[in-house]
């Protein structure tokens, strides 16, 4: 089962109340390397906050969607997401369903995915995994 922290976007500086820019059309880097552009984005304060990354060539075509809380930072001078997964995560998440995207079971099976790409090879809390080998969940 997802956690709710994954499709939530938290600014790091604190933020300051304020509605978030529109980040529709920002590139997006992964930890090693560019994956495409924002298609879509919302960060509702509801616990659903995503965006749908339009990976264009790179993997034919496909769009992702991405819990908020893969989001690392943003350069919004030069309009930049950086996300705090690999492209491989990205490569290997589920498919976008277009008719499913506001379905709640897609939007879990994106979740489980992610849930589990950031803390796999780990166990113990999520807020201070320990390395090891194995997990008991």
């Amino acid at each position: 089962m997802s956690e709710i922290w994954v499709w939530t976007y938290t600014e790091r500086d604190g933020g300051d109340g304020q509605p978030r820019p529109d980040v529709t059309g920002y590139s997006v880097e992964a930890t090693d390397g560019h994956i495409g552009e924002i298609d879509e984005a919302s960060f509702d304060d509801d616990a659903s906050g995503c965006i749908v990354v339009d990976t264009g060539f790179w993997i034919f075509g496909k769009k992702r969607m991405i819990p908020a809380g893969f989001i690392g930072d943003v350069d919004w001078d030069k309009k930049v997401v950086f996300l705090t997964c690999t492209k491989d995560d990205v490569k290997n998440a589920p498919d976008l369903d277009e008719a499913r995207k506001e379905d709640a079971a897609h939007r879990q099976e994106v979740g489980d995915y992610f849930s589990r790409s950031r803390y796999a090879g780990m166990h113990g809390d999520p807020v201070g995994p320990q390395a090891g080998p194995g997990r008991t969940d």
